[in-house]
């Protein structure tokens, strides 16, 4: 089972740590706010935290362990702060360093100290919404590698009926169809090229963003 730990449990933190909780990780919260670390507790969102200022590097010795497979560190908006826990993660040997930022010369100094990964919640929320209005089709999206994005897509309707194989995607297109979400919640993965889609099926696509829109207008 895979170990991890969360720094801050604002709006991201506590939206990390729940989904990891429910997907039966071990999470460790730390939080210096007492009540933020009760709500979260009481709402059965996480099981182990700890009260704790993380920038205290002699505190965290205490708590932190190299063997945390992933730490996030949810404290962006506090821009001395990501930066000091950043560094202090670093050099206790935690190798996967996730960190929230609030503006690109933050994000660079961040990677300069060790981050392995600098996101921004609220300007990712943006583009999601925006790219929902622009292409209602697709449910929900993220970057897989450069050029590549993974997508969730609803079946269009020239699609119902037909099998994979008809519909021979891949030649068409250059895309792979890594898996198909059916209407009652059951997903099959590395589909049969023979099963028929539903008009309430999902479809999970590996594609270039330049052309999803084709599969899609379909």
């Amino acid at each position: 089972m895979k170990n991890f730990l969360v720094i801050g449990l604002g709006e991201f933190g506590k939206s990390v740590a729940k989904t990891l909780y429910s997907n039966n990780a071990t999470v460790l919260v730390i939080d210096a706010k007492e009540n933020l670390i009760k709500q979260a507790l009481n709402e059965g969102i996480i099981e182990e935290a700890i009260i704790l200022d993380a920038t205290d590097e002699i505190a965290l010795k205490k708590v932190v362990r190299d063997d945390f497979d992933t730490a996030f560190v949810s404290v962006g908006d506090n821009i001395q702060a990501s930066i000091l826990i950043t560094l202090q993660l670093k050099e206790l040997g935690v190798k996967n360093i996730i960190c929230k930022a609030v503006n690109h010369t933050q994000e660079k100094v961040l990677y300069k100290i060790g981050a392995t990964q600098v996101i921004f919640p609220e300007e990712s929320m943006g583009e999601k919404v925006a790219y929902s209005v622009l292409r209602p089709t697709i449910i929900d999206y993220f970057k897989f590698a450069e050029d590549y994005f993974i997508y969730e897509v609803k079946v269009p309707k020239t699609y119902v009926g037909k099998s994979l194989m008809e519909l021979n995607l891949r030649h068409k297109y250059e895309i792979n169809i890594l898996a198909v979400k059916h209407f009652d919640g059951k997903m099959d993965v590395t589909p049969d090229p023979n099963i028929k889609l539903n008009k309430d099926d999902l479809l999970i696509i590996l594609s270039r963003e330049n052309v999803i829109d084709r599969v899609t207008k379909t």
